[in-house]
């Protein structure tokens, strides 16, 4: 190989991988470089515009591919778990209690235990009401050896070794004013001898060792009578929200009281029971053979009994769904599993099982070793609303409602001006005298109370779906004049140009001349706009939502989650439900705005500082 051809491909190679190190001049450096790759470097070179950018590109995703995950049921309403506050403690006992537990009881939203030396233990959110804490355990309570414990929807029950029964909590309706069997034998200091202790909705019951039960509370709501001819022989007792169903001695199951309903309505066949349970609206029975049977109101698939490996020999059930310890020490849970309530964990499987405590969304099992596995509802991260709805799970299905919307209406107003602005710029004449009239016709249109009418007028004779798309149309339809002002001015500096000449000289159409030639010049500017306007819209649409004339609730949006907090009472006492999807919005608009600022800078050639 002759010497010039080794150095024209040394110099070939050094041209293509070499000279990294080399520090190019200014004018080099411009030449070198394209200008898509100075408008990247300015922008990346901006610290807040970067920060901007990465904080919204993490909650557009969030919330793009968070409903995903945070499924949302749009007919839930949950009043046991209204106005709870930001918490994920209501299956975390304390670490005193985990280790020797005597019995449990889940309530709503937290949890009572008592230990084996008979101490008291309430964790989780304890406020039934605003002003009532069932956390305040009574004097004589901490001082009692507490044998069998209840948690009802607002109050909680208690029985000690020598008989004596103690309720706090909500007691308004009655659920404090013991039986007078009970008052009379606490008085006398007889032990009635009380085995079992269940609690519903403002109603409790209690069993005593020979078999007679005795249920008091609000008789306006429960069945509070017991037919005399079944006391003495009941074995346990199980509680619906209103109503009970009871096992005999002979392993039969009744109804004990007087009215007539689904849980009355025993099914034929039920003999030989070995245990019973109860949700907030069925009932269900085991028999000897394993056979489970349920009956009342169905809702939640609580009849979809699952198929089990071995017989089971204990029922214990929630608020919407039961679980089963088998002979094999397995554990199956089925029925409602919004809170994971029904999803028994790996750890259960491979675990001794030696007993099961569940009710309303939660579940404890303890194994033979003294540890305690829970599952089902921790908590809430960000808390719930008034209709006992989770907040992040609004948050994020509310948000991708209102980026869609944003993005929807930005996109038919960029169509709209671009197109109008270019007609304008570039023929000028009648042309852009009519369009600009018009364009200021729109403009001049108050938006609000355009928009307020408009959704007064029609808004209720449409489905919340046509709602999102006539807002989006609206916030575009009535946007679009601003870029259409500016794509005619910037157009109008263009058309004079040397390109455009060469172009109209050379017979290129004036549709290609306008949007394929002088359109991409001004694109930058499109863009800075679109993205600070993309902001503009998103709030427009929270305001609508916010006054009552957007996307109206169940579908959440970021505007109309903040509707609910519009009182005094909600701003001091459940601050949650309103500063969350106000700072996630906040925050992305800021984000936005930020990116757009950015941007602009960027295609400014007259902002580069060196």
């Amino acid at each position: 190989m002759s010497k010039e051809k080794k150095r024209t491909r040394s110099t070939l190679l050094q041209r293509l991988f070499g000279n990294r190190n080399k520090t190019l001049s200014f004018m080099e450096e411009e030449q070198l470089q394209s200008p898509g790759r100075v408008v990247f470097k300015k922008f990346v070179s901006n610290k807040l515009g970067m920060i901007g950018l990465i904080v919204f590109l993490c909650i557009f995703l969030f919330v793009m591919i968070g409903p995903r995950f945070f499924v949302l049921n749009l007919s839930y309403e949950d009043n046991t778990q209204k106005n709870v506050p930001p918490m994920m403690s209501m299956l975390s006992p304390p670490e005193e209690l985990a280790t020797d537990i005597a019995d449990i009881a889940p309530g709503t939203t937290f949890g009572i235990g008592v230990s084996n030396a008979g101490k008291t233990y309430i964790w989780g959110y304890t406020k039934v009401t605003d002003v009532i804490d069932i956390a305040n355990i009574p004097a004589e309570v901490l001082e009692a050896d507490v044998e069998h414990i209840a948690a009802g929807y607002d109050h909680v029950a208690v029985a000690d070794s020598s008989g004596n029964v103690y309720v706090w909590g909500n007691d308004r309706l009655g659920q404090a004013r013991l039986p007078d069997e009970i008052e009379d034998a606490m008085d006398d200091g007889v032990n009635l001898g009380i085995k079992q202790l269940e609690a519903g909705y403002q109603y409790t019951a209690a069993l005593t060792e020979d078999g007679n039960l005795y249920v008091w509370g609000n008789g306006n709501m429960a069945d509070l009578w017991v037919k005399s001819e079944y006391q003495g022989r009941i074995q346990k007792v199980a509680l619906t929200n209103y109503n009970y169903i009871a096992l005999l001695d002979d392993g039969t199951v009744v109804y004990p009281g007087l009215q007539k309903n689904v849980f009355s309505a025993i099914p034929e066949g039920l003999t030989d029971i070995v245990d019973i349970a109860a949700t907030s609206s069925t009932c269900a029975a085991v028999d000897s053979n394993g056979k489970i049977t349920v009956w009342g109101n169905v809702g939640s698939g609580e009849n979809q009994v699952p198929e089990m490996d071995s017989h089971p020999v204990e029922l214990y059930g929630g608020r919407s769904h039961y679980t089963a310890l088998l002979e094999n020490g397995e554990v199956v849970s089925w029925g409602d599993d919004t809170h994971g309530q029904a999803s028994v964990p790996s750890s259960v499987h491979d675990a001794d099982i030696e007993t099961v405590y569940a009710g309303f969304y939660q579940n404890y099992a303890v194994t033979t070793d003294g540890e305690l596995i829970t599952w089902g509802l921790k908590g809430y991260l960000l808390g719930t609303d008034n209709f006992g709805r989770d907040i992040l799970t609004r948050i994020v299905n509310g948000g991708r409602v209102t980026m869609t919307v944003g993005a929807v209406a930005v996109i038919i107003s960029l169509v709209i001006g671009i197109i109008m602005g270019g007609l304008a710029g570039y023929f000028g004449g009648w042309v852009d005298m009519a369009v600009m009239r018009f364009s200021e016709l729109v403009g001049g249109m108050p938006f609000l109370p355009f928009a307020l009418i408009l959704s007064a007028v029609i808004g209720t004779r449409i489905s919340v779906e046509q709602r999102m798309y006539l807002i989006m149309v609206v916030l575009g339809v009535l946007s679009w004049p601003s870029i259409c002002r500016l794509v005619r001015a910037q157009i109008f500096s263009q058309r004079e140009q040397e390109y455009v000449t060469a172009a109209q000289a050379m017979g290129v159409r004036e549709r290609s001349i306008i949007f394929r030639h002088i359109l991409p010049n001004v694109l930058s500017l499109i863009l800075v706009t679109a993205t600070l306007d993309f902001a503009t819209a998103m709030l427009t649409e929270s305001t609508l939502s916010y006054m009552g004339f957007g996307i109206s609730p169940p579908t959440p949006t970021w505007g109309n989650m903040l509707t609910g907090a519009n009182n005094s009472i909600v701003i001091q006492q459940y601050w949650w439900r309103w500063v969350f999807p106000a700072a996630i919005f906040g925050i992305c608009t800021i984000c936005i705005n930020l990116v757009g600022d950015a941007l602009r800078d960027a295609f400014d050639p007259k902002s580069t500082e060196r």
